[in-house]
């Protein structure tokens, strides 16, 4: 089973099992990760589920969208390594990534 590397709010980093298959969202909010709200379930409508991908990583994760696009625009914290992680699908490709909650907006 792959892994994932997780940075909270707080700085601190723990590895959970990943699950393929699954948006990085829903492993974030099956190991306990309570500080990304995912308002909206993952449909892609609102930007809570924001997070900062390991830049070693894009080739593995799939283009952003138009609309994922624009509603990370609505983020005071967006930067080059912004996603929306019901967006991003777990792979064996990602195995070892490290993800990073981004701040509250």
């Amino acid at each position: 089973m792959p892994s994932l590397i997780v940075v909270n709010r707080s700085g601190e980093e723990r590895m959970v099992e990943a699950t393929s298959g699954l948006s990085i969202m829903e492993i974030l909010r099956d190991n306990g990760f309570d500080e990304l709200l995912a308002l909206c379930g993952g449909c892609c409508s609102c930007a809570t589920c924001h997070v900062y991908v390991d830049p070693k990583f894009p080739a593995a994760i799939s283009a952003m969208s138009d609309d994922e696009n624009d509603l990370l625009d609505s983020s005071d914290h967006r930067d080059s390594d912004s996603r929306l992680s019901c967006q991003i699908i777990m792979s064996a490709e990602l195995d070892g990534m490290t993800i990073r909650i981004a701040p509250e907006d």
